[in-house]
Parts: C-alpha cells; sequence; structure tokens
C-alpha cells in the first residue's frame, strides 16, 4: 500500500511526524507530493493542500530537505517523489538529481513528463539510483504501454481512470482492464492509483496489482482533521485501509472515560 501527502500541509512539521506514523500504521511506501501551482492532474482535494503548502512558501528544495529528514526516521521505506515537471527543470536537472540522490530519494513521478521526453532526466537520475517511475491510463496505447515498459524501472503507475485525482466509489474496471495489458509488457510490480479510498478497494486493486495508491482520501481526512488530532485520525484511517489492528486510541486529557 503506497500512501501519499503533499509535502509541507499542513505544515513541514506535520509532514515529518505523518510519514513515520503511516509507515507503523501499514504504508509499504510514501509518495511525496511536491507542492505546484498549477497541478492540472489533481482534483480539489489535492489542490487545497498544495495551495496550503505554497501559501507557507514550501519548495522543492524543502521537499529535498524532508526527504532527507524522513530517510533518518525511516531507513527501509521507499520515499517517492512525485511532481510536475515545471519545478524539476527550473532547478535544473543535475542538481536536482544530485540533491535527491543525497537526500535519500528512492524514486520519481513526474505527472506531466510523457516517458518519451523523460530521457534527459532519466539521464540524470538512473546512475544516481532513482527510479523514474512512469505513469500509464486506460487510454495509453499499447505502443505507449511497450515504450514505458521497456524504459521503466521500480514500478509502474497504473492510473485507474481518465480525469483528475479524487475517491470514487468503486474501483475503476478500465483500470484493472489496463493492469492485464501493462501486464504483459513487464514483469515489474504494478500500482493502481486514482480513486481509491476503503479498504475492501484496496483488496480488489491487490488482486490484479502489487500496490494500491491512497492519496485524495487521506488528504480529505487531513482537512478535516485538527492539527492535534493529525497524527491519530490519519494512523487509523491507514491501518483500517491494511487490514491491520487499529492503534489504541488516545487518552482522554484531564479525566477517565465515562
Amino acid at each position: 500500500m503506497i500512501l501519499f501527502l503533499t509535502a509541507g500541509f499542513p505544515d513541514r512539521e506535520a509532514t515529518l511526524e505523518l510519514v513515520p506514523a503511516l509507515v507503523a500504521a501499514g504504508a509499504d511506501a510514501i509518495e511525496i507530493g511536491v507542492p505546484f501551482s498549477d497541478p492540472l492532474a489533481d482534483g480539489p482535494t489535492i489542490q487545497e493542500s498544495s495551495f496550503r503548502a505554497l501559501e507557507q512558501g514550501v519548495s522543492l528544495a524543502d521537499c529535498l530537505g524532508m526527504v532527507r529528514q524522513l530517510r533518518a526516521k525511516t531507513p527501509d521505506t521507499p520515499l517517492i517523489l512525485m511532481s510536475y515537471y515545471n519545478p524539476i527543470y527550473h532547478y535544473g536537472l543535475g542538481r536536482f538529481a544530485q540533491e535527491a540522490q543525497a537526500a535519500g530519494v528512492d524514486g520519481l513521478i513526474v505527472v506531466d513528463l510523457p516517458p518519451e521526453e523523460a530521457s534527459p532526466l532519466t539521464d540524470q537520475c538512473r546512475p544516481r539510483g532513482i527510479h523514474i517511475i512512469p505513469l500509464l491510463a486506460p487510454t495509453s496505447t499499447d505502443a505507449s504501454i511497450r515504450a514505458a515498459a521497456s524504459n521503466a524501472t521500480g514500478f509502474i503507475y497504473c492510473i485507474s481512470l481518465t480525469g483528475v485525482t479524487g475517491a470514487r466509489d468503486e474501483v475503476s474496471h478500465r483500470g484493472l482492464d489496463l493492469v492485464k495489458r501493462v501486464r504483459a509488457h513487464t514483469a515489474l510490480p504494478l500500482a493502481l492509483g486514482f480513486g481509491i479510498s476503503r479498504r475492501e478497494q484496496v483488496v480488489e486493486a491487490g488482486q490484479q496489482a502489487q500496490a494500491a495508491v491512497v492519496g485524495s482520501a487521506l488528504i480529505r481526512l487531513m482537512l478535516e482533521s485538527p492539527r492535534d488530532q493529525l497524527v491519530a485520525r490519519t494512523s487509523r484511517f491507514v491501518a483500517e485501509l491494511a487490514g491491520k489492528p487499529l492503534p489504541a486510541p488516545l487518552p482522554i486529557k484531564g479525566g477517565s472515560r465515562q
């Protein structure tokens, strides 16, 4: 199970608290979203989290700094940056790859970078052990799938539907069909994301793919949670998704339960 959260939302310290807590609750890998001002692939929930992080001045450099700190806290958990290409290009491809390696980034998803145009970034990242994770959608042609699979390392991210991110009532059958199509071209692990928000959807995704990605549902819970309850609420949510025993509830301050 892969969890997505936006770096610096609701604040930088929250990210540093949340990632180890979500790993303890059952997350197997973490996608750390780089806030961006024009997140075309994201629905309103993740857009809002990105906007709030940008209001606090969270930059790509800050995200790399957070990964560096999180690497010390979660040494064995894959940490994957998810970004749009503009911040990375502006930062400088070589500089980014060097600093990402030093920070401990394991993989990189660039939402708006087509695989056929990714070679300049791949040439910088792959020698430094950073996987470039391609995105494929139900509309991807067989030729696109073959091209992405031939150059991919790490895993391949299969988008379960066309459109933007956001929780859905059920796993898209088009997404499950996409996983079958991609499997014919690669032995790499496949992750299915966009729209997964409940335990039964995680289980259904796992019948075809090796990982389920949950993002908008987690961010929505974060938006609705008081800051002092953020870690406890999200940890319980992730434990439910993972099918693990729920963490013990926090004691009520100032007296016993009635």
